[in-house]
């Protein structure tokens, strides 16, 4: 979880591969009307977000209920997201990748193929909402290389 920019679908990626597990890409799932309204620079509402995380709570769903690990990369900004996203599997853990606005910032601005603006990086910031004490989960920081983010999500989980 984390906002755009922080590097989710890397370590999402580098993380299902460690756990030889299957990797979701959370932006994958949003309607063609929410990335049009990103790409022109308007920030998505808890209105907007509401059926693409509904999308993934059933994902998730389906993958506990086959008994099947998965790593999703998806914003989970605020806890009230992470917990309809939990109701799908009471064990879903999260890893908050964190940084700094000018890191985030320089790294969006090198991105080359994705909808995201930069614009839209403030309005994610004012959402976010750091995870509870109560809920499981690791705060990281994104100026670790990702496979070091790897390594301590890895070792967090008992691994």
């Amino acid at each position: 979880m984390g906002v755009c920019g922080c590097g989710k679908s890397e370590v999402g990626q580098r993380l299902a591969s460690a756990l030889g597990v299957r990797f979701l890409e959370g932006d994958a799932y949003h309607s063609p009307k929410n990335v049009a309204k990103m790409a022109a620079g308007m920030p998505l509402d808890d209105a907007d977000r509401a059926d693409w995380l509904l999308r993934l709570q059933a994902e998730i769903a389906a993958a506990h209920a086959a008994g099947e690990g998965l790593v999703l990369a998806c914003s989970a900004l605020k806890r009230r997201y992470r917990d309809l996203l939990r109701a799908a599997d009471p064990g879903l853990r999260f890893a908050h990748l964190a940084g700094e606005r000018d890191l985030i910032a320089t790294r969006m601005q090198a991105r080359t193929a994705h909808y995201m603006p930069l614009s839209l990086l403030d309005s994610q910031l004012r959402d976010l909402e750091a995870l509870g004490p109560d809920e499981p989960g690791v705060r990281l920081d994104i100026g670790a290389p990702p496979a070091a983010l790897v390594d301590q999500i890895l070792r967090h989980q008992g691994r």
